[in-house]
């Protein structure tokens, strides 16, 4: 079944992004793509010299999408896609279960989106309403070779920083990326620990795992369609 078929029936109004507060769940959009399972991926959790904390992923191999198809992704969160007849909102159908909002909440001067960009994301990991992420994230890297994003914790950057890495292989692209929970300033570092603690305990690191796996898995069932679609290009 093509991800962008066109469409037989009317749609249905699964299209609209929700408010960019956090005010509950929305129900699950139901898709027949199974969620791929922890144990597709390597992970793992360090605590780092300065004692921050690490959760990393190395992903399966993601066939079929290239680099170029992930950058290009992570400028054009907002729009719709079209499946089976329906149009739906696009980051709710990237994780068709924790997924409730994304937008651009800053753009380049020319209207672009890459490092200086911000973006307005909430998410529950898990449908977990104990873990939900309701932030702003500012753009400090974003191309081909790899994505890196800092979230604010508290209305402040620097307690939390994600890395992306994209390397083409022969099947599509090893997609690897980590969390790191924590300050690398001299003057903060003392207060890790309890950071990771209180704000991000390890079940909260594990629905981050769980959670981004999922995700990343769910490229695979949409993106080379769309990207085809939007912009002419195969890869």
């Amino acid at each position: 079944m093509s991800v962008l078929a066109s469409p037989a029936l009317p749609f249905t109004d699964e299209s609209d992004p929700l408010p960019p507060r956090y005010n509950g769940l929305p129900r699950p959009l139901d898709l027949p793509f199974p969620l791929k399972p922890v144990s597709s991926a390597d992970t793992g959790v360090e605590t780092l010299r300065d004692g921050r904390m690490k959760y990393w992923i190395r992903h399966d191999v993601l066939r079929g999408v290239t680099p170029a198809m992930l950058s290009w992704w992570f400028r054009n969160l907002e729009g719709t896609i079209e499946f089976a007849g329906r149009r739906y909102n696009r980051y709710r159908f990237w994780h068709p279960q924790d997924h409730v909002h994304a937008s651009y909440a800053r753009r380049l001067p020319d209207g672009s989106i890459g490092p200086g960009a911000a973006i307005r994301l909430i998410e529950v990991l898990g449908r977990n309403e104990k873990f939900v992420v309701d932030t702003v994230t500012h753009i400090e890297r974003l191309d081909e070779g790899g994505y890196i994003h800092n979230p604010e914790v508290g209305g402040r950057t620097g307690l939390a920083r994600m890395e992306y890495t994209f390397e083409p292989v022969p099947d599509g692209t090893l997609y690897e990326n980590c969390l790191i929970i924590g300050t690398s300033r001299s003057i903060l570092r003392l207060a890790n620990p309890l950071l990771a603690r209180l704000a991000f305990d390890d079940a909260h690191g594990r629905a981050w795992l769980r959670h981004n796996i999922e995700e990343v898995g769910m490229f695979e069932n949409f993106l080379p369609a769309l990207y085809r679609q939007e912009t002419g290009r195969r890869s």
